[in-house]
């Protein structure tokens, strides 16, 4: 008798999951809604765990945009359930990656310590922000197989919050409060290439995160990565690629639009 209750308990449960199911599904068609792409998804948390700082800003979304389901009808639960599923990834994506458990799992704890005790969107939306950077920050020191000076790291920083813009040496020294020939042989020194080859290996990769990951032209994402021309950023992007924006577009190009959080249209 007991065994039959059970049984009929397990239908129930299974008919109320299907119906709940086709409910769901029926809702997300007559509303037009779809999930963010998969292949974006995954890439997004590749960049973290290889530490691409400058791919992860350029693929960001910050929470509760388009192309993220409900999880609760409560706004501020519904992004802490959001943000606990985004730390748990980019956790297990940096173990992977070689980052020490203890020190995964611990950072994870902290951070999701940190959304249960937050009372707004907004609060929410900067720990997700920190959090992501902090992760990505670790795995670059991780895979790069060397520890960075708080002076390089701070350098690493700056270009990859000012990578929309012409950065300038002289610029970049005095943020750090060091000369512009100093800071270029240390660069070298402890990175292995000249600092400028550096920022546009860098404006190149995001760049190319951008062709395949939205809709923005060539012209677009050359203006918005301050190259001085469209035709000087193809020659740029054609050497360090070994393709033209175009030709990199075609090929690569895997998802619909999505406009990347970074970037404003007027």
């Amino acid at each position: 008798m007991e065994q039959e209750n059970l049984q009929q308990e397990q239908e129930i449960y299974h008919l109320d999951t299907r119906t709940a199911l086709a409910e769901h599904l029926f809702t997300k068609r007559e509303t037009g809604f779809r999930h963010a792409p998969f292949e974006r998804e995954i890439a997004f948390y590749e960049s973290v765990r290889s530490g691409n700082l400058e791919t992860v800003k350029t693929l960001f979304t910050p929470l509760g945009g388009e192309g993220f389901g409900t999880l609760s009808h409560d706004p501020v639960q519904n992004l802490k359930y959001h943000l606990v599923v985004s730390i748990a990834m980019i956790t297990r994506f940096c173990i992977n990656g070689g980052m020490q458990p203890e020190d995964a799992y611990s950072l994870s704890d902290i951070y999701i310590l940190r959304t249960d005790g937050c009372t707004s969107e907004d609060a929410i939306r900067d720990v997700h922000y920190e959090m992501t950077v902090t992760f990505t920050k670790r795995m670059r020191q991780i895979n790069s197989g060397k520890k960075y000076t708080k002076t390089m790291l701070s350098v690493l920083d700056y270009i990859s919050d000012h990578l929309h813009e012409r950065i300038l040496i002289d610029d970049l020294a005095e943020s750090v409060s060091r000369t512009a020939p100093y800071l270029s042989r240390m660069f070298r020194k402890e990175m292995g290439i000249p600092l400028s080859e550096y920022i546009i290996r860098k404006k190149i990769e995001a760049a190319a995160n951008m062709l395949q990951f939205s809709d923005f032209t060539a012209l677009d994402i050359s203006n918005y990565l301050g190259f001085s021309s469209q035709s000087y950023f193809i020659k740029l992007f054609r050497r360090q690629i070994g393709l033209t924006p175009k030709e990199y577009r075609n090929r690569f190009y895997t998802v619909g639009f999505m406009k990347p959080s970074f970037m404003k249209t007027k």
